[in-house]
C-alpha cells in the first residue's frame, strides 16, 4: 500500500505587512483558541450556562481545570475522558494527583 501526502495551499488576504511565518502563526495561535472555545461549547455546554457575578469565574476556571485534566492524563476525547470518569470519583480524585502519562489512553 502507498501512501501520498497531499499538501494544500491556502490564501489568506490581509492588511498587515509582516513575514509568511508570522501571518501563518497569528493564524494558528487565532484557530487554537477557537478550538479549545469549540470543546467548552459542544462538550460542557458552557453557551447555556447562566452564572452570575463571582459563579461565572468560578465554573469556567473548574471546567478549563477538568479539561486540562484530562488532557495531561492522556484522553485524546474529550468526550471518552468525560465518560470514563463522571460517575468514578475514585478516578477523578486519581487523574488529579497523577503524573502526566507518555502515552495517551
Amino acid at each position: 500500500m502507498t501512501v501520498q501526502a497531499v499538501q494544500a495551499t491556502h490564501h489568506f488576504l490581509a492588511s498587515l505587512s509582516t513575514t509568511p511565518e508570522a501571518l501563518l502563526q497569528l493564524v494558528l495561535d487565532r484557530w487554537s483558541i477557537e478550538a479549545w472555545h469549540w470543546i467548552l461549547e459542544t462538550q460542557l455546554h458552557e453557551d447555556d450556562h447562566r452564572y452570575r457575578g463571582n459563579g461565572a469565574g468560578a465554573m469556567v476556571t473548574l471546567r478549563t481545570a477538568a479539561l486540562n485534566l484530562l488532557r495531561l492524563s492522556g484522553f485524546r476525547s474529550i468526550r471518552a475522558g468525560m465518560q470514563a470518569v463522571m460517575h468514578d470519583f475514585t478516578a477523578l480524585l486519581a487523574m488529579a494527583t497523577r503524573q502526566p502519562n507518555a502515552e495517551p489512553i
